[in-house]
């Protein structure tokens, strides 16, 4: 994954309610609505959040070479310190 991001300061963007960026903060609005009724039938509701954590740690020890599987990820359990393998650990930790 190569992330080349540039940041600048949202004054120095000058207008940006273009036609472009209000037609795309439309659909990001539509799509929050659809998951926020999709969420609302899940039982725990808290598992999507709890998941996004550990794959963004996931993808970012992929960069310190520290390469693990969601699969031993998920049938590794942080609370009891039981870990499937020392990667799935290191992304845990």
């Amino acid at each position: 994954m190569n992330c080349n991001y540039h940041f600048v300061p949202l004054e120095q963007l000058g207008d940006i309610e273009s036609k472009a960026v209000l037609k795309a903060t439309a659909k990001a609005h539509q799509a929050l609505g659809e998951l926020k009724g999709l969420a609302m039938t899940m039982p725990n509701q808290y598992i999507l959040l709890a998941t996004l954590s550990l794959q963004e740690a996931k993808e970012s020890s992929e960069i310190e070479n520290i390469i693990t599987t969601q699969d031993d990820l998920y049938r590794s359990y942080y609370p009891a310190q039981h870990f499937i393998s020392t990667s799935a650990k290191e992304v845990h930790n």
